[in-house]
């Protein structure tokens, strides 16, 4: 079954295209991730499916029984609904089946004729049916677990819509989608407005579901975690790719190596035919230069390598500070209630630390405290020898509105004539005509480009980025995590970007409602002991604050206290598991990966892809073999520790 066939679409804007020709199929429970350049129409083309806007030419087709749900980017309720009344307007389907099956239990009741009875029947077992297989009966614990998991409260739930933030209005357009549970979703950046921990259930959510899903978004950890297919959107038309994200981006590195050398083989084979006809067309091998002439004439010519151009962006060498870069003292800082209190951490120079947390838990607020931009409520804050910083402010407000680009980038105090401002710019992607337009007429990736290539001219050695990479789409991220890798400076960045925090960190400081602790590694790092059940003791929240946990991890405690915290110790640890011999636990660890690595190899073979019962045992499998793979690090772990 095909639930969604695109053929041939294409939509203009003006006299350009920025569909052309597009065509793709979607089939049942199939995870497609939508990726493509800013600017390069994949909301245009999400409209058009969900029947928002008309294709110019090509069609469409949805399969007749198939629903489908679109994820608005402008919210739209309907007056006076409470947070619940809307997210329950999401099961409207459901509630619209119930009724029917309650009128054909009261026509059922009262039919007499024998064949009317019959028919009666068979209408009401199937709409039990439709109600016991979307779990009709469990409704409201269904709203709860989704409107928990992203991110409101039980206080919440009686709230008029009108009276939620905007962030907070588009996490109910997402939860009346996800609860609808349409046959094929359509997500237009499912996770923006998320902290880390809601984007991570909305994964596990995605994971689970058994409807078919067509994702646009930036975070590409989310695509990794989430999407099966990933469908290309470049110069108007579609790539198809089998696997996540990043198995994309190595097959798309790949594949264009291959044509990068087709495409070059042929037309050094043309232009030396071309030079050999324009040579000989009037000599004695006139006859051999006319026959060359038809062979080209006939030759089906290569494409152009369809690549996708990412600007190279880069910071310049910078002076060397001391070694220490940063230092804050026993910081504290409260509004209407305390953010963090009694932080310590030390930066030397060359670090990369990332800040991860959720929404609220003051991390833009730390960085200005840490500039000077924000009086902090006790504690300080000492830079080293030589250290010159400079701040990416999320909000971007460095950059004048009425000022040109090329103008707006001009550090203070720094002589740069405007070809060296414009070179500047055309690192960071800015060329042409863009760089004499108002900063106020920029798009939201432009703008951020301006804002990074001001960083990038003030020749500071520490950098401090509040959400470096909003607005960037793909390709500009990755060049900006290869700049930031070779910087010969230092870093610190907020970011709730998973796969830059991956890519970028050596350190990070992990933001939690009542304390604050540093890791040495990435995100993967601190995953690794999340799962392995470390990272989650509570008995770490009573640590002294400067102490380390079982995980290795510096703990701040921003509470004070008792005669554990005063010690620095904690509790001796219990058994969780039997006792088993760490070798023997290496030899069962060491063949549950290698069976997920098989499994990973199975499920990327595209015949086994096409056999959706195959498919699905494999997963499964795989899922049980990461669930017993986690459980077995944990078992490791305790074994290690305890069995000496």
């Amino acid at each position: 079954m095909i639930l969604l066939t695109v053929d041939s679409v294409s939509k203009y804007f003006g006299p350009e295209a920025v569909l052309d020709g597009a065509s793709f199929e979607v089939r049942p429970q199939q995870r497609i991730g939508l990726v493509g350049p800013n600017g390069a129409g994949k909301t245009t083309l999400m409209k058009i499916l969900a029947g928002h806007e008309s294709a110019d030419s090509g069609t469409i087709d949805l399969h007749s029984s198939a629903r489908l749900a679109y994820l608005e980017q402008q919210p739209q309720f309907t007056p006076g609904r409470t947070l619940w009344e809307e997210a329950r307007s999401g099961l409207e389907h459901l509630i619209a089946i119930a009724q029917e099956a309650e009128q054909a239990a009261q026509d059922l009741a009262a039919a007499t004729e024998p064949g009317e009875r019959t028919r009666l029947e068979k209408l009401f077992d199937r709409l039990q049916h439709a109600l016991h297989l979307h779990g009709a009966y469990s409704v409201d614990h269904k709203i709860e677990r989704v409107l928990t998991g992203l991110g409101f409260t039980a206080a919440d739930f009686e709230k008029p819509v009108a009276q939620l933030s905007g962030g907070q209005q588009n996490r109910v357009m997402l939860a009346r989608l996800l609860l609808a549970e349409p046959d094929l979703m359509l997500l237009d950046e499912p996770s923006n407005h998320l902290d880390i921990e809601a984007t991570e259930w909305l994964e596990g959510f995605l994971r689970e579901s058994d409807c078919a899903m067509i994702i646009v978004s930036h975070d590409r950890y989310f695509l990794d975690r989430v999407t099966e297919h990933t469908f290309e959107l470049y110069h108007g038309t579609i790539d198809t790719y089998p696997g996540n994200f990043s198995a994309y981006w190595q097959l798309k590195s790949e594949r264009l190596e291959v044509q990068r050398r087709t495409y070059d083989k042929q037309q050094i084979e043309i232009a030396k035919n071309e030079d050999f006809i324009r040579r000989n067309a009037y000599g004695q091998k006139a006859t051999q230069a006319k026959d060359r002439e038809k062979k080209l004439a006939r030759i089906e010519r290569v494409t152009v390598p369809r690549e996708i151009a990412a600007p190279t962006m880069g910071f310049p060498p910078v002076k060397r500070s001391g070694d220490i870069v940063l230092r804050a003292e026993q910081l504290s800082k409260a509004f209407d209630r305390p953010l963090f209190s009694n932080l310590s951490f030390q930066i030397d120079r060359g670090e990369r630390w990332g800040i991860v947390g959720p929404n609220g838990t003051g991390k833009t607020t730390l960085l200005r405290c840490l500039l000077g931009l924000i009086e902090p409520s006790d504690g300080r804050v000492s830079f080293g020898a030589g250290v010159k910083p400079a701040y990416f402010d999320q909000l971007l407000s460095g950059l004048d509105d009425e000022e040109q680009v090329v103008d707006a980038i001009r550090p203070p105090g720094k002589e740069m004539n405007e070809p060296q401002r414009r070179d500047l710019l055309a690192r960071f992607g800015l060329t042409g005509d863009v760089v004499f337009q108002k900063i106020k007429s920029l798009s939201g990736g432009e703008r951020n480009r301006a804002a990074l290539a001001r960083l990038a001219g003030t020749d500071a050695n520490l950098l401090i980025l509040d959400e470096p990479t909003n607005h960037l789409d793909l390709w500009a991220r990755d060049s900006l995590e290869q700049s930031l890798r070779a910087f010969e400076g230092t870093v610190l960045f907020v970011s709730h970007d998973r796969y830059f925090l991956n890519q970028v960190a050596d350190h990070l400081l992990i933001v939690e409602p009542t304390r604050f602790r540093t890791l040495e590694g990435n995100y993967d790092n601190y995953l690794h002991f999340v799962k392995k059940g470390l990272a989650a003791d509570h008995n770490v929240n009573r640590i002294k604050a400067g102490t380390t946990d079982s995980t290795g991890a510096s703990i701040a405690s921003a509470e004070n206290g008792k005669n554990d915290e005063r010690r620095g110790t904690a509790p001796k640890l219990k058994r969780r598991f039997p006792y088993r011999k760490v070798a023997d636990l290496e030899v069962d660890i060491a063949k549950c990966e290698a069976r997920i690595t098989e499994l990973h190899d199975l499920l990327g073979d595209s015949a086994v892809l096409r056999n959706g019962d195959r498919a699905r045992e494999l997963k499964l499998e795989l899922t049980s073999q990461q669930e017993r793979l986690a459980q077995l690090y944990e078992h490791w772990e305790e074994a290690a520790e305890l069995n000496n």
